[in-house]
């Protein structure tokens, strides 16, 4: 593995759940497995007042709750500590960038990481011009020299339609090159995620039957058993087609239609997610072509929560959707007529996010004597969360004198397979980012072409004739009417719970 160059990376919302849950804990993973670089160091920046000591304290109980690797007495945490600083400031204060970039040549001299920076924005995202503005008119966004570099991470939501989308690129374009950029999407950094294109192209008996001859449907299903917790104000503006779909789950299709790209680089692999999602088309033959639900109260996990009015932050008349159907087709040679149906939700029965190819049905039936309930579509699923694995769903003959056909599984899994743990998605994203691999991160062109597709379906609510927000308990699998969307196409969705 290699090994990235001297830096030191600073985390704007130092003091965020973020921080605290995901980053810190993927920095002390990559420290433990020997991938940071030689010389690097860390510094929160954030409003609160506090000192390196207290910063520490604080980050060395978030590891001991959220990484994946325990502490152990070898002396790993107390050397990951001496690269933790902190420094206060306000985001919008030109001179706290300066105190910033006087920590950062203190640090270059005392850690020798020799100028590269890697910025990270982890703050709420009306935040994010103020940041970069500053960044860029101060020298810490440029590379202070030869060989030397600047990169900056922007976590979604990137815009929350596609004007400030565009706006947003335009701006941060002022002050940084795009191959400076790194848009995070986490879900690109998972294991089973990054392992489509391997299953994909690095295998020759699946690519011929990945097209619309072989193919009958695709389902996307990103289902999670948490409510909105504390983020009831974010989500009030946000929605799940602007929290889940307009992002990841645009992005696991991309990944499962996308054309073969001509080399393995950053710059291929987005061309070709590109093309699919201009080539995406919402099908409105149903309504507006969605189902929206919202979960009331109800049981999840044999406890009783809430509906999503009574959580703090949303208003009681709320119609803001936790939970949408949709329908699409990808209009290009490969999947012409092709349905992709997506789903996702919160207060699901159990957490799943999975891809489904289901492929059409044999041309002639063969066995006489055996019925239709026997014969079940093949089905290939690809398992993201939270059992990472893919497992192919055949019939086979039933032991004995008949003819009885019932459908079995072969399942790979990453747990049974692989004698060690899988990274988490952070610890892959930023150590991309700190060797300057942009595959798994989002393209400005993308992120648009994400929110035209998008951006038609939110309008398209506003309209006196749009569909209504239909409720469904806490703890079932969402909306009735969803079954009656997708059986208008003589489909079922897939069981899972």
């Amino acid at each position: 593995m290699r090994i990235p160059d001297n830096c030191v990376m600073v985390i704007f919302g130092a003091s965020g759940d973020l921080t605290h849950r995901k980053l810190i804990p993927a920095l002390y993973n990559l420290a433990v497995d020997g991938l940071l670089p030689r010389n690097f160091a860390v510094v929160g920046f954030a409003r609160k007042p506090k000192t390196n000591e207290s910063f520490r304290e604080e980050l060395l109980e978030s590891v001991k709750e959220h990484s994946r690797t325990k502490l152990s007495e070898d002396g790993k945490w107390a050397q990951f500590a001496s690269m933790l600083h902190y420094c206060q400031g306000d985001y919008s204060t030109p001179e706290d960038y300066e105190k910033l970039d006087a920590v950062l040549s203190q640090i270059d001299a005392d850690h020798g990481t020799e100028g590269n920076r890697l910025f990270y924005i982890a703050t709420p995202p009306e935040v994010y011009p103020t940041i970069t503005e500053h960044l860029g008119t101060s020298a810490m966004g440029r590379p202070s020299g030869p060989g030397r570099w600047s990169r900056l991470i922007i976590e979604k939501p990137f815009g929350r339609d596609l004007k400030s989308a565009r706006s947003l690129n335009e701006h941060v374009h002022k002050y940084f090159n795009e191959d400076q950029l790194y848009r995070i999407d986490h879900y690109l950094g998972k294991e089973t995620v990054q392992n489509i294109l391997v299953f994909r192209f690095a295998n020759g008996i699946f690519e011929p039957i990945w097209n619309r001859r072989y193919v009958d449907s695709v389902q996307i299903t990103v289902a999670e058993e948490i409510g909105i917790e504390t983020r009831g104000a974010y989500y009030e503006s946000a929605g799940v087609i602007r929290d889940i779909v307009q992002n990841h789950l645009l992005q696991l299709l991309a990944l499962t239609a996308m054309e073969p790209p001509s080399e393995f680089s950053a710059d291929s692999v987005r061309n070709e997610k590109v093309k699919v999602l201009k080539a995406i088309r919402v099908d409105t033959s149903v309504g507006d072509g969605t189902v929206r639900g919202q979960y009331g109260p109800g049981k999840v996990g044999g406890q009783l929560v809430p509906g999503y009015v009574q959580e703090a932050g949303v208003a009681v008349d709320s119609t803001t959707e936790t939970w949408l159907a949709m329908k699409f087709f990808v209009d290009n040679w490969r999947w012409a007529g092709v349905p992709w149906y997506i789903r996702s939700g919160k207060r699901m029965p159990k957490r799943v996010t999975e891809i489904a190819i289901q492929f059409k049905m044999p041309p002639l039936m063969l066995f006489s004597r055996a019925t239709a309930r026997d014969i079940e579509p093949n089905e290939l699923v690809l398992n993201i969360q939270p059992d990472e694995g893919i497992s192919l769903r055949f019939g086979s003959k039933v032991p004995g004198t008949g003819e009885n056909i019932q459908p079995v599984k072969m399942d790979f899994s990453y747990s049974s397979s692989f004698n060690k743990a899988a990274p988490e998605a952070y610890e892959r994203l930023l150590l991309d980012c700190m060797l300057g691999d942009s595959t798994l991160f989002t393209r400005s062109d993308e992120v648009e072409a994400q929110w035209q597709i998008i951006n038609p379906v939110i309008e398209g609510w506003q309209s006196p004739n749009a569909s209504s927000v239909d409720m469904y308990r806490a703890g079932t699998p969402g909306p009735k009417e969803s079954d009656d969307f997708i059986r208008k196409d003589k489909r079922e969705w897939r069981r899972l719970w």
